[in-house]
């Protein structure tokens, strides 16, 4: 499996679980909705991590590219990180509008993100690591 197909599958599954959590606030079964939500913040938080604490670092010293695509993804998982935050405290405060006021926006920000993720820096990295693909995997995994 490729970093690619690895890191867009779970892309895939982030989403999933976060939209099960905004259909259950939706119809305000906040119990349901916090549980889906935690699982969706954990694997968001999972899949940042993977790519800011190892996948990152090891395409930028591969590369030598700091200033490039890898900081913009930074930035932006920083702001992704931030609508997060604001997304659980709308829960916590049972709040059906806050939160789906928040939803959407960030729902077409991941998806943007996402694109970017899958069809540049992705294959970039698929290039970069040809042999030492299966070496990142299995520690991201």
């Amino acid at each position: 499996m490729s970093i690619s197909q690895f890191m867009s599958k779970h892309h895939r599954e982030c989403d999933d679980v976060y939209v099960k959590a905004e259909g259950l606030v939706s119809e305000q079964k906040w119990e349901e909705a916090s549980d889906a939500f935690t699982q969706a913040y954990d694997d968001f938080m999972l899949h940042f991590n993977r790519e800011e604490s190892t996948l990152f670092p090891a395409f930028e010293d591969k590369t030598g590219m700091t200033n490039g695509p890898t900081q913009m993804m930074r930035s932006e998982h920083m702001r992704m990180k931030a609508t997060l935050e604001d997304l659980k405290m709308a829960l916590q405060e049972k709040d059906k509008d806050k939160f789906l006021g928040h939803s959407e926006a960030f729902m077409i920000f991941v998806q943007q993100h996402n694109m970017k993720e899958e069809q540049m820096l992705y294959a970039m990295m698929d290039n970069v690591f040809d042999t030492e693909s299966e070496e990142l995997l299995k520690e991201i995994a």
